[in-house]
């Protein structure tokens, strides 16, 4: 091919693929005066709305993301947080400084996250009006030389030049092109719902970005733990554990109510999934002003009352104790939960009786126990006391017994489950030996020096733990997931592509068609749809049957073969 073939067959393309992209046009100039104050912001301003940078700023968001999923955070749990400071006392300060315990309100993440939402803004408003100008006008002339294109065909036919543009205009516009008729030709283009995805999954992604900065905001979440026949009503004091955004306020929380009615779990018992959970449910009943309703909470299927929804995310045991003093006065009867250590439910916990015994002075005791549970025990000898099973096989409690100040009143905060033991004492028998028994069931511990009794009732109670959570933006974010997808898949796999066809009369008087397409990218697709165009025009504009060329005379002294052989 010669240089001016291809200077040529370049202009061609560059005039038949003009406007098929509505991306930014960059600067390629080369050289020119130096840039002032208005030229390095808009220099900036273009960088930042460029499509790399933005996908650098969605990277950078995601991996930003990962230390918060790693480390624990004070936004979702102070008590990890703490537990992992004085685990890694040298680490602790490097990931203050980094803002690592607060990841998702770090200054760090805000930026990223606010470049990134102003990026993508950037990007999409002026594509938008450059789309939205493509639709207004209309495909543009065919090319002087549509042979120089990468796909094309040329046929001769008897048909009128303006019957086959009449033809060709009905099957492209059948084939849902937009189609007109420009000088001697017919343009047409298609695909314009590849632009339109791909500025769709862009406003999907500030969707979610919103989405989020919204749920961040007006979010709530707090945990419950509930045993069997007790309740919940919405309220601030009766959480656990409660958390926030900044804009939410205690007043927007949903009023409802509930009462754990029964919990049912049911494991596999035997196979290498022994001890898996086959049924895990809670039922309730719920009010929310009217009459109560009920309803069974299961894992991924919460109970949801106005905009707050109800989880279940864990379950244990209580067992029910009854402790009396040495006059036999009941001081603390009740349900103890205890949690869980282990995948079968060995469970660990603390009883507190504030209104305790009066010792041989006189001076009032109060009565601590640490409890060690087991649902299924292995026997007597066969190993450590750890549960061999989830179910309430073979229930086993250890309690030790402590006397003295629990502490409760020394205005620190103290953990329910667990007993400060820095103001009390281990029960001691004769010998010096402190007081810790295994029991079963209606088993009762008698207390040295009169200080009662503690009995491990044959009842024991199944507990289930609950996350109550309001997230505004959760409905928001699900569209914009959706949206995401189908405009990322409508941009991945629709094409943008032009065809024109061209009738003209030849010297001979016989019409000429030509027709040719291009894609804005190659794909395998634009010939065999220019082929089946092809084919359907053929039919309104039949190419006539080629001329027969004429056969070569043979020469007057043909040479005889055996003379040709010698």
């Amino acid at each position: 091919m010669s240089k001016t073939d291809t200077s040529e067959q370049q202009e061609a393309l560059g005039a038949a693929g003009a406007q098929l992209s509505t991306a930014p046009q960059e600067d390629t100039a080369v050289g020119g005066p130096a840039l002032g104050v208005i030229g390095w912001v808009r220099w900036f301003w273009r960088q930042l709305t460029s499509m790399r940078v933005a996908l650098i700023l969605l990277f950078m968001l995601s991996l930003g993301a990962v230390p918060g999923s790693l480390i624990p955070q004070n936004s979702a749990d102070e008590l990890k947080v703490r537990a992992f400071k004085d685990a890694h006392e040298t680490l602790t300060p490097l990931y203050e400084k980094l803002q690592f315990f607060d990841v998702y309100s770090s200054v760090w993440f805000s930026a990223i996250y606010i470049l990134l939402f102003v990026s993508l803004i950037g990007c999409i408003v002026p594509r938008s009006w450059q789309f939205v100008g493509q639709l207004r006008s209309r495909p543009p002339g065919a090319p002087r030389r549509l042979d120089r294109l990468p796909a094309h065909t040329t046929w001769r036919t008897e048909a009128e030049p303006e019957q086959v543009r009449a033809a060709a205009l009905a099957v492209l516009k059948g084939r849902r092109f937009r189609a007109h008729q420009v000088g001697n030709a017919i343009a047409a283009e298609k695909g314009y719902l590849r632009e339109a995805g791909n500025l769709a999954f862009h406003v999907a992604l500030i969707v979610m970005l919103v989405a989020f900065a919204w749920g961040q905001l007006f979010k709530s979440e707090g945990g419950k733990l509930i045993v069997e026949g007790d309740g919940f009503s919405n309220t601030l004091t009766q959480y656990d554990d409660f958390k926030s955004g900044s804009q939410f306020g205690t007043d927007e929380l949903t009023p409802f109510s509930f009462t754990l009615n029964s919990f049912t779990g049911t494991y596999q018992k035997d196979g290498p999934q022994r001890g898996t959970p086959r049924t895990f449910e809670a039922a309730v009943s719920y009010s929310q002003g009217d009459a109560d309703k009920k309803a069974v909470i299961r894992v991924n299927e919460p109970l949801e009352v106005g905009d707050s929804k109800v989880y279940l995310i864990a379950h244990g045991y209580a067992p029910v104790v009854t402790v009396k003093d040495g006059r036999g006065k009941t001081v603390f009867h009740g349900a103890v939960p205890l949690l869980p250590i282990d995948n079968n439910i060995t469970s660990t916990g603390a009883i507190k009786v504030m209104d305790g015994y009066r010792d041989k002075n006189g001076k009032k005791e109060q009565l601590g126990f640490k409890a060690f549970f087991v649902p299924t025990f292995a026997g007597e000898g066969k190993g450590t006391m750890f549960s061999q099973f989830p179910a309430l096989g073979f229930p086993v409690m250890a309690l030790t017994g402590f006397h003295g100040d629990l502490r409760v009143n020394s205005g620190l905060p103290q953990n329910v489950y667990q007993l400060d033991t820095t103001k009390m004492k281990q029960f001691k028998i004769e010998g010096g030996t402190g007081v810790a028994q295994r029991m079963l069931p209606g088993e009762t511990m008698p207390l040295p020096d009169g200080a009662g009794s503690i009995t491990f009732e044959k009842d024991i109670k199944e507990w289930a733990s609950f996350q109550i959570s309001q997230q505004p933006g959760n409905g928001l974010a699900l569209t914009g997931a959706i949206a995401a997808i189908a405009g990322l898949t409508g941009s991945l796999f629709i094409q943008r592509r032009r065809v024109w066809v061209r009738a003209v009369r030849g010297e001979d008087g016989v019409t000429v068609v030509e027709m040719a397409g291009l894609g804005r990218s190659e794909s395998a697709k634009l010939p065999e749809e220019l082929g089946d165009l092809a084919l359907a025009l053929t039919a309104e504009a039949p190419p006539t049957a080629p001329v027969p060329e004429p056969a070569e005379e043979p020469a007057e002294d043909p040479v005889p073969s055996g003379e040709a052989d010698k």
